[in-house]
């Protein structure tokens, strides 16, 4: 007998028909003799739909009240899913946030976990019930409903099941698991069997959109094993762990991640002086826009050129902030570029074996892709390209680095 974690999210609870497959599926593991804890997101559309009844009041809603109303969605969810199980003879018992008492702190539609008291759930399990459980909410110290925000419902799956110690947490969404890259862009991208927590974080970071960065640094933090699962289609999925297994057989690379969403600033002819870079990002930052990629080039006359990458939705603030910091500091221009998109190959592998990056640089040589920056961990190389050469860059990559070779599913 195992305890499993099981978390669906909106598109898999979406109607009522398939509510009612979720209910068949949970059915099938509790007869299995498993444990089971189930966490759900609002039936597909009605967060929006409950945030565009707010806005029709005030342009900006409150955040305390748009939390009462929004965390409604997965109240409906949770009392459905406990029906559909109890008519089919399943003892289950639905809880919101604050019944189990996941206490968050106050930040109203972005809250953090602090806790958790799994006494009732566990009380619960004992008795031999199912236990379905509101992502994607919580109460703060004072008894008001919070909401976690973005990925907040896998983020409720993750804590519940490091709070429980749970053998596993099922993450079950609308793909069969992790993949090398994105099938839609490359065919024969392949289901990873396995993949760690840092090469997951990475690919969520850069562009994959399986899982919320969130939740995967709760289950690396706490090493809550996960699994990414189709809803409706039988397989093995991907399991995520810490494991780095050590063998002839580990790849150097395990995925290819992408992002369109990225725009290029530079500013050229800076006076090269102690504290440039902060003169350039202070301000910035201080318009709450996330830098990525940083590229810094000095010049035989004493000044620099400074580079850095935003996301998309930010670059006309950060341009017209940039052009501000040309003029106050005697730089000779601020441009931009939002034709671009960033690539990425991941590996834990890559800290064992040399000529990564030579052997990718290689790659897109051969299909002429210039490059225009480049950044680097332990365990990933990133370039920012011309976005249409996007989707042929990933497809080089990924037949340069062997990942579409049927081999690598071990067959």
């Amino acid at each position: 007998m195992a305890l499993i974690v099981q978390k669906f999210g909106g598109t898999s609870v979406g109607t009522v028909e398939r509510i009612e497959q979720v209910a068949e599926k949970v059915k099938k593991f509790r007869e299995a003799g498993d444990d089971i804890v189930v966490v759900v997101s609002a039936m597909s559309g009605e967060t929006n739909r409950l945030i565009g009844l707010a806005k029709q009041i005030m342009d900006q809603p409150i955040p305390r009240e748009l939390d009462v109303m929004v965390s409604t969605g997965e109240q409906v969810t949770i009392a459905l899913l406990s029906m559909a199980l109890l008519k089919r003879g399943v003892p289950a018992v639905s809880y919101t946030g604050n019944q189990v008492r996941i206490l968050t702190d106050s930040s109203h539609t972005k809250a953090r976990i602090l806790s958790i008291d799994d006494a009732n759930i566990r009380a619960d399990l004992k008795a031999g019930r199912v236990v379905v459980v509101a992502g994607f909410q919580g109460v703060d110290e004072h008894g008001n409903i919070t909401t976690l925000g973005r990925g907040g419902s896998d983020t409720t799956g993750v804590a519940l099941a490091a709070a429980l110690k749970a053998d596993e947490c099922q993450i079950y969404t609308d793909v069969d698991g992790v993949y090398t890259t994105d099938p839609r862009v490359v065919p024969q991208a392949q289901r990873l069997d396995k993949i760690t927590f840092e090469e997951m974080l990475e690919m969520a970071s850069l562009g994959s959109k399986v899982l919320q960065i969130r939740s995967v640094e709760f289950a690396g933090k706490y090493n809550v094993p996960l699994r990414v699962l189709h809803s409706f289609q039988e397989g093995p999925g991907t399991l995520i762990t810490l494991d780095e297994e050590e063998s002839m057989e580990q790849p150097i690379i395990s995925g290819i991640a992408f992002n369109r969403d990225e725009a290029k600033l530079t500013i050229r002819g800076v006076p090269d002086t102690p504290g440039v870079a902060f003169k350039i990002l202070g301000p910035i930052s201080a318009a709450n826009i996330e830098v990525d990629m940083i590229v810094q080039n000095v010049s035989h006359d004493n000044t620099t050129d400074f580079t850095f990458t935003v996301h998309r939705n930010d670059y006309q603030s950060a341009l017209e902030i940039l052009k501000q910091t040309a003029t106050s500091i005697g730089a000779r221009e601020a441009t931009g570029d939002t034709n671009i998109a960033k690539v990425s190959i991941v590996g834990v592998g890559m800290r064992s074996h040399a000529g990564v990056a030579s052997r990718m640089f290689e790659a897109l040589a051969k299909e002429s892709i210039n490059i225009q920056m480049i950044s680097t961990s332990e365990i990933k190389v990133s370039v920012v390209i011309e976005e249409k050469y996007l989707e042929l860059a990933v497809r080089a990559l990924h037949t340069a680095f062997e990942l579409d070779a049927p081999a690598r599913q071990g067959e």
